[in-house]
């Protein structure tokens, strides 16, 4: 059992030597504890290159793996009928919710496969939900108490695991998800009784923990969520991230998301997501992120989801090409079993991702969007781009049964314009449109000649 956190005074002062001594920065390149000081970073620019990551959702919700990774606030807060049910009919009365903690074995975690696993879809960056709303941490937090996987379950640090087969296995950036609060932690609903008046969580639970991740594990991807209705003001959001962005360990390179208290959502932060599963389907001003799930309709593991429940990989490559063609990132989630696999479904998905990106890749990654996201007289074509290599790619989601392809907004420049289909390395032969676009002449290829089967992309040289 962990100590509890220290009262009073002696908890500001544990903040502060929390934070490590780093060289200080010229005036003119810190930020201030304040948005509009906050919103004016500069994005690292590996983010926007990397277009496309893995979402990992992985806790003691694991253990049920029932309805959702909100099982414990359906069964106990809102009583929903079918969770109610599944624990009458699964386990004995007076079975707490703290009860499957030591279920959460994690005895096939095997953090090498994961990253190979990884490093196969193609992904460019990966985000483990360190600690989920039910306030269980993935690795032995000094502020969890014993509620954390070092001290319960596994006996492992799972963090730091995924962590060092990450970095030393392949070339993805390593990322933490963060809730910041906890659905049932006595503080927080203390806290909230008062209208958030008081300040005792966040002072002796959340900012010691994030401090702890930072400073252990060197997150690139910071990626909080879940502020319980609290303004930023309570978490001390802004002051946490001036910290972050010039004193940390990571403040070079390290990216934060939008969810930073209520209110701050698709408004500040270093990147917008603006809600689960975000996919406007035009061009945003700023840098967004589409966070969604190969499973419809939960984030952690369910035994009881079928087959319909999983996006194919035709309607996954879909939302990853919309996404880059709006100038957003694609993070596609999984959810581990309670012993640390990674099903067959998701490993089925990750492994055609990666196949489909090895073809197509270079349409997707360090691209740009081009002035028009998609094309307005064939449906399911969208662009990218590439300006200094005046590179323009229509990636097209059907092949068409007359083998010509009719492209509405590339206006061709002459002889300077060539066409190539991605993956068959042959010049193809186009002619220009009474639409002032192109008609493009696929080659007749059959099925196992195809370079993908599930979207093709087309390079334009050289078109206004």
């Amino acid at each position: 059992m962990r100590a509890p956190a220290l009262p009073g005074l002696a908890l500001a002062l544990a903040l502060l030597l929390l934070q490590p001594p780093r060289p200080a920065r010229s005036a003119a390149a810190r930020f201030d504890p304040t948005w509009e000081s906050l919103d004016a970073r500069q994005l690292p620019a590996w983010f926007d290159q990397a277009k496309f990551g893995i979402f990992v959702h992985w806790g003691v919700f694991s253990v049920p793996s029932f309805g959702s990774e909100w099982f414990w606030w359906y069964w106990q807060k809102e009583k929903r009928q079918k969770y109610v049910n599944f624990m009458k009919d699964n386990y004995p009365s007076g079975f707490k919710y703290e009860d499957f903690g030591p279920l959460f074995t994690a005895t096939f975690f095997n953090a090498n496969q994961w990253a190979d696993i990884f490093q196969a879809s193609g992904a460019k960056y990966i985000v483990l939900t360190s600690k989920h709303h039910e306030g269980f941490t993935l690795w032995g937090s000094e502020y969890s108490w014993n509620w954390n996987a070092v001290d319960e379950g596994p006996k492992r640090d799972i963090v730091k695991e995924l962590e060092v087969a990450i970095r030393n296995r392949t070339d993805l950036h390593f990322g933490l998800y963060y809730s910041l609060f906890e659905w049932f932690h006595p503080l927080f609903l203390e806290d909230e009784s008062s209208s958030f008046h008081k300040r005792q969580f966040p002072v002796s639970k959340m900012l010691p923990e994030l401090y702890e991740l930072v400073n252990k594990y060197r997150p690139e991807v910071l990626w909080s969520d879940g502020d319980g209705g609290a303004p930023d003001h309570y978490w001390n959001s802004t002051g946490f991230l001036a910290w972050l962005y010039n004193d940390s360990p990571v403040r070079d390179t390290v990216v934060t998301n939008d969810r930073w208290g209520k209110g701050s959502i698709c408004t500040h932060g270093g990147y917008y997501t603006c809600a689960d599963r975000y996919n406007p389907g035009h061009l945003l001003p700023h840098k967004w992120e589409n966070c969604m799930t190969i499973d419809k309709f939960s984030w952690g593991y369910r035994r009881d989801a079928g087959i319909g429940d999983y996006l194919t990989i035709e309607e996954l490559v879909k939302q990853l090409v919309e996404t880059v063609s709006c100038g957003g990132n694609f993070l596609m989630n999984i959810g581990p079993t309670l012993d640390g696999i990674i099903s067959t479904i998701f490993e089925e998905r990750l492994r055609q991702m990666g196949t489909w990106l090895k073809v197509n890749g270079e349409a997707i990654y360090e691209t740009q969007p081009w002035r028009s996201q998609n094309d307005t007289i064939t449906p399911d074509v969208w662009y990218t781009s590439k300006p200094k290599e005046k590179l323009v790619y229509a990636i097209f989601l059907k092949w068409p049964t007359s083998g010509k392809l009719f492209l509405g907004q590339p206006k061709a420049t002459g002889g300077a314009t060539e066409v190539e289909l991605l993956g068959h390395g042959q010049p193809l032969k186009w002619i220009s449109w009474e639409h002032n676009g192109i008609v493009v002449e696929l080659p007749q290829l059959t099925v196992d000649q195809l370079p993908c089967k599930w979207g093709w992309a087309l390079a334009l040289t050289s078109v206004n």
